[in-house]
């Protein structure tokens, strides 16, 4: 079935209160491990309904959020969800004290008793009315930032639209967007502070009536780390501190002598690698898509498959348009077994990015299609991530389809970008934790540590007096994960020294990369990140001394293509 052929029905939320209160009674109840699992299989079946109905709201809310009935479906949704999950953790809690518990694991897998576990540590009644405000608030920021009308060059750009101008090799045409979209977010500063503030205080409500000091032990749980803490993230970024900010530096002082300018450099000039315009796709967008099925096919016979799959149904929304939420994501509909892949083509690299890192993910979810529970067809958020940031660089073979004559363009630019990110994403993720560390500071606080730790992370970066948004600190709000999916962005710098692995094993053995990347794909969630990169036989990055390794093995080849 194609996904404009499903037909959407709002749930009825009384009548999934009550399946799972007698799904959970019927557990307790069970006399055999075979009348538990009918039980369980019973409410894995019910639950894989529901949550594509309320998967396909969101998704069709998002492609439009002025549609006035998905806006009004979304809204049911933020409201209803954090009543519903009173009743779906009744049922969870009935399942581990299944006294079928060995024979549950056995049959299935021990990690989803443990995600369970956390699962239940971020849920209480007494949070419902925070749930729900956040909910609410998080759909204002998506909206806002949807909704960007952009004055630019005598019409409207939305904030997607503008962005491969902020790539154009004119300077003073660049320039001229960044300022544009500058006046944009200052003008709804005010705003964009009041949202967050109001999250961290929600945020640090809910933490501390599950009996925590502040959010961040309540976030972590919210993302299931099942295999690290805190201890581990914070030796994470100084191990990045030591290693991957001096090898970027080293990245952007090359860019420096390209582009003629001095550092530390601007954001305008940050965004170029080349003097001549960065690497870009060739052809329509139809074209890169057509494009991104050739590379599946002749990647591997299940990615042929797999793509196959994707066109035949039209799971994809990639194509920018006015009232189109920003970014991009990949998602599942539980009940037809089949991924989603939602994007903003803008005309940059991004799009070649978007068809293999979101369709690096999807191809994960259609791997996994068939292991039981559903929730065990996603692993944590760290090891989903090196499912797509991996399938980039496996897609390096097939950049001249991508991009013609830039194709070697690209793999500098690309590999350069991905060292690059390390320290940003790392400077997301300690940003985050001063704010929920401190729930009382002000904005201009917020804003203060942010040049502060910029400046750590990013020292080839300097605020200009002229972009008085981002002078002032303000950058982290154009980061929507900052808003929706708090601590959700170390996941993509650990995944990132992964995926240098990859890049790695790919100059020498294609087959044999290829090998460890379905290794490691096939069990999706029944194994935590590390136990995934364990039996796979790939680098843990919380082990000393794997950073440096795969960083300064990507230093080198830079080094040697700096002309390029």
């Amino acid at each position: 079935m194609k996904f404009s052929e499903i037909v959407y029905s709002r749930p009825d939320m009384d009548a999934a209160k009550a399946f799972y209160a007698a799904a959970a009674e019927r557990m307790a109840a069970a006399p055999s491990f075979a009348g538990a699992e009918r039980v369980f299989l019973e409410a894995e079946a019910y639950s894989a309904k529901l949550e594509t109905m309320l998967t396909v709201a969101n998704i069709r809310h998002d492609i439009d959020t002025r549609d006035a009935f998905y806006d009004a479906e979304a809204a049911f949704i933020d409201a209803a969800s954090p009543e519903l999950e009173e009743y779906t953790n009744a049922w969870d809690r009935a399942l581990l004290a299944s006294p079928f518990r060995a024979e549950f694991e056995r049959r299935y897998n021990r990690v989803m008793f443990l995600n369970t576990e956390i699962g239940l540590r971020t849920f209480s009644p007494e949070i419902v009315p925070e749930l729900q405000r956040e909910n609410a608030l998080t759909s204002e920021y998506s909206k806002l930032l949807a909704g960007a009308q952009i004055p630019f060059e005598g019409r409207s750009w939305t904030l997607s639209q503008l962005a491969p101008v902020k790539q154009d090799p004119d300077a003073a045409r660049r320039r001229a967007a960044w300022k544009a979209e500058d006046a944009w977010y200052a003008e709804n500063a005010a705003r964009l502070d009041a949202i967050y503030g109001e999250l961290v205080g929600l945020r640090t409500a809910m933490g501390r009536k599950l009996g925590h000091e502040n959010y961040i032990p309540l976030g972590y749980d919210r993302m299931s780390r099942n295999c690290y803490g805190i201890g581990e993230v914070e030796a994470f970024r100084a191990a990045v501190r030591e290693y991957i900010v001096p090898i970027a530096g080293d990245i952007y002082r090359t860019v420096a002598r390209r582009l003629s300018c001095g550092l530390p450099m601007g954001y305008a000039d940050s965004a170029m690698w080349y003097t001549g315009g960065n690497a870009a796709p060739v052809g329509s967008p139809e074209e890169i898509l057509a494009a991104g099925g050739k590379f599946y096919h002749e990647l591997s016979a299940e990615t042929a498959e797999f793509i196959d799959f994707m066109f035949e149904r039209e799971l994809f929304d990639v194509l920018s348009r006015p009232g189109k939420a920003g970014g991009g994501y990949c998602t599942s509909l539980p009940e037809y077994k089949a991924p989603f892949i939602f994007a903003n083509f803008n005309g940059t690299s991004g799009d070649v990015e978007v068809i293999t890192h979101e369709a690096g993910h999807a191809f994960a979810n259609y791997l996994a299609r068939d292991i039981v529970p559903a929730a065990s067809q996603w692993p944590s958020m760290e090891a989903c991530e090196v499912h797509s940031m991996s399938m980039e660089f496996f897609a390096e073979g097939w950049a001249e389809g991508f991009f013609g004559a830039d194709a070697d363009k690209f793999r500098w630019q690309h590999l350069a970008d991905a060292l690059a990110f390390i320290p940003y994403g790392t400077l997301v993720d300690h940003f985050q934790h001063e704010c929920y560390a401190h729930p009382g500071w002000t904005p201009e606080e917020r804003n203060a540590r942010w040049l502060e730790l910029q400046g750590v992370y990013m020292p080839w970066l300097k605020p200009e007096p002229e972009l008085g948004f981002y002078a002032s600190g303000r950058a982290w709000q154009r980061q929507r994960h900052i808003y929706m999916d708090p601590f959700y962005y170390i996941d993509y710098c650990l995944a990132q020294c992964v995926s240098l692995e990859f890049w790695a094993m790919l100059r020498t053995d294609r087959e044999a990369a290829w090998g460890k990347y379905m290794a490691y794909a096939r069990p999706a969630g029944t194994l935590t990140f590390r136990e995934l990169l364990k039996q796979a036989g790939l680098g843990d990055p919380f082990e000393p001394g794997a950073l440096r390794g795969v960083a300064e093995a990507a230093k080198r080849w830079l080094e040697g293509r700096e002309g390029a």
